[in-house]
Formats: structure tokens, C-alpha cells, sequence
């Protein structure tokens, strides 16, 4: 009897000790406050960005061990493609998918990434970019969390009339990705017509506009291939996005919690979160030149580089607005094209 009782005082302290030593190797997170991130897009359900931003909630609840799930919200049901950077600010979304050229004169910083003619591709551009700005997010975008920054595989002019110089565009209705080509537009002689992606075919089909500068695969998934003829064939210009997250959520993550999120707010994970969108982009190229109806009009040399006189005073204005925000244009500028030509994505 007593041997029998011994026997069970040793395995209930043994079971005793075993849940101890279980409960002290389990991660830190385990018991910190749950966080659920409303992760808002203004892209069709459709796009590459919207599973790559599901992998990108997957693997942060995982390495949080749960404790940080997210939600994805396409398709602006959360708020306006132009509202997506207050709406971050204000906790309508936790992460926001952020176009930065949709607000004119906000962020110039950024801005250098959109000047045409600066990145030829979106691999080595999503990692120079995203490892550049890091410097100036802080403070041109203060009032949120910064994540990761990457740009689309280079997008170019698509237009219902054939536009093949610099002076086609005088008198064009244009729908600009972005505030830079909306300056390029006025520039040279065009008129701004302002949509958002997912209203822009509309725009074109009513007339209201003639032209849209968008990248060559989303041409077609938002339908602007079925009311337009032409393509110019160059890398005209990249957009620049900033993936921003609430701050409020940030600074009251844990420590532990932090260190996940940090870990996919990085130039790793921006080129990773892109590169299906590159992917996709890439492909509308060909797929473009093949498409019954359109045609893809290629510009000599001679051609290309008037066009790169006609867009340079660009630069000029941009620099004044950089200036104006107390930066220096010139290193700005300088430590981009370094990047862009460190990895190999200057054009």
C-alpha cells in the first residue's frame, strides 16, 4: 500500500514538473494580448497583391504563434484607393495598401521613385526603393508605421488615339497613375482627368478621358484593354506604394510581438510581397503585342530620348518640392539612382 502510494506521489509530481517545464518553453507571445490586423486593399479580389497579402498575414500569425490574425479586405470595401493612407492613420484600417501619388504635394520624397524614365524593372526597383526611403518615412509619413515600400513592373501610356511624341499628347484627356505624370501630362500639353484604378475604365469608355498610364497585365484585369487601341512601348514610369500600418497597433504590440512584425516589414519581404504582381505585369507585355486590335507602338531612339528631353523639367519641380519639405534634392535624388544601379534596376 505504501509503495503503491509512493509510486503515484512520484509520477503526479513528475506530471507535475513536466507541465512546468512545458508552460516555460512556450513563447513569450503566448501570452500577449491578441492582435487582429484589418488589412485594406483597393485592388479587385483577383490581383496578385491580395494572396500575396494573405501570405504575408499567414506567415506573421504563424511566427506569432497565433497571437497576431489579420483580416483582407479587398476591392475598397473598407474605404476609398485615395483615403487608404488616413484611413491607416485613423484605425479604419490596421495596414493599408498606400498609393502616395494619389495625394499630390504630400509626399514628394517618395516622389523620386515616379519620375519617368528612373526604374527598369520592379525586382531590383522594390528593393532599391524599399531600402532608400527607409530614411525619410519617418518622417514624410510620420503619423503612421512604415512597413515596406515596393513599385509595379514598369507601366506605360495606353490610349484610345496613337500617341507616339511628346507633342501627341497636346490637347489628351489623361487618366495619370500618379502625381508625377499628372505634372508630365500638363506639362505637355494633356489635361488631367483624376480616377482611381477601379474607376478608370469607366472614364475611358464614357469619353471622359483618352489615355491612362497603368502597367501592361492590369490593363486587362480592370478592363481598360476593352476601351483602348495603343501602347506605347517603354518603361515610362513606376508607381511607388508604401504597405503602412496603424501606429496605435504598432507601438501596442508587445516586444515580442514587435519583433514579427518587424520581421515582415522589410526589403526581403517587400520584394517578396511583389513579386507576384511583377510576375503578373511582366507577362501583359507580351501578352499585349498579341492581342487582337491593339497595337504596341515601338519608339527609335531618336524618339525615346525626345521624350526624355520633354519630361526633364519634371525633375526641377520635384526638387523644389523636396526643398520646400527641407530636404535636399540632390542626395535625395543621388542615393536613389545608387540603390537602382546597385541592384541592378537603373534604366
Amino acid at each position: 500500500m505504501l509503495n503503491r502510494t509512493f509510486k503515484g506521489g512520484l509520477a503526479a509530481a513528475a506530471l507535475g514538473i513536466a507541465s512546468f517545464m512545458a508552460s516555460a518553453v512556450l513563447p513569450a507571445y503566448a501570452a500577449d494580448n491578441p492582435i487582429h490586423l484589418k488589412i485594406s486593399l483597393w485592388v479587385p479580389p483577383t490581383h496578385p497583391l491580395v494572396k500575396s497579402a494573405q501570405e504575408w498575414a499567414d506567415s506573421i500569425a504563424k511566427d506569432s504563434g497565433g497571437s497576431i490574425t489579420s483580416s483582407i479586405f479587398p476591392a475598397e470595401q473598407l474605404g476609398k484607393a485615395f483615403d487608404h493612407y488616413d484611413m491607416v492613420r485613423d484605425g479604419i484600417a490596421d495596414v493599408g495598401y498606400v498609393s502616395p501619388g494619389y495625394q499630390p504635394g504630400r509626399f514628394p520624397f517618395i516622389n523620386a521613385a515616379q519620375l519617368p524614365f528612373t526604374a527598369a524593372n520592379a525586382t531590383g526597383g522594390t528593393a532599391a526603393v524599399d531600402g532608400w526611403y527607409r530614411e525619410y518615412a519617418p518622417k514624410e509619413m510620420a503619423d503612421t508605421h512604415f512597413c515596406l515600400a515596393f513599385v509595379h513592373d514598369p507601366g506605360t501610356l495606353h490610349s484610345v488615339k496613337k500617341v507616339v511624341l511628346p507633342e501627341d499628347f497636346k490637347g489628351l484627356k489623361v487618366r495619370p497613375a500618379q502625381q508625377t505624370i499628372g505634372e508630365m501630362v500638363t506639362l505637355l500639353g494633356g489635361t488631367n482627368v483624376q480616377a482611381s484604378a477601379p474607376e478608370s475604365r469607366d472614364a475611358l469608355e464614357r469619353g471622359i478621358a483618352d489615355a491612362i498610364t497603368f502597367p501592361w497585365n492590369s490593363v486587362f484585369l480592370f478592363g481598360i484593354d476593352k476601351v483602348t487601341k495603343y501602347s506605347i512601348d517603354v518603361p515610362l514610369y513606376t508607381t511607388a506604394y508604401t504597405w503602412s500600418m496603424n501606429k496605435d497597433v504598432y507601438d501596442n504590440a508587445s516586444a515580442d510581438q514587435k519583433k514579427v512584425l518587424d520581421a515582415h516589414c522589410n526589403t526581403e519581404w517587400a520584394v517578396k510581397l511583389s513579386s507576384a504582381w511583377t510576375t503578373f505585369e511582366n507577362a501583359g507585355h507580351a501578352r499585349m503585342k498579341a492581342a487582337s486590335g491593339h497595337e504596341v507602338v515601338e519608339l527609335t531612339s531618336e524618339q525615346l530620348e525626345a521624350w526624355r528631353k520633354a519630361v526633364s523639367p519634371l525633375q526641377s519641380k520635384w526638387e523644389s518640392q523636396v526643398t520646400a519639405k527641407g530636404g535636399n534634392p540632390a542626395e535625395v535624388l543621388g542615393k536613389l539612382k545608387k540603390n537602382l544601379t546597385d541592384n541592378k534596376a537603373a534604366f
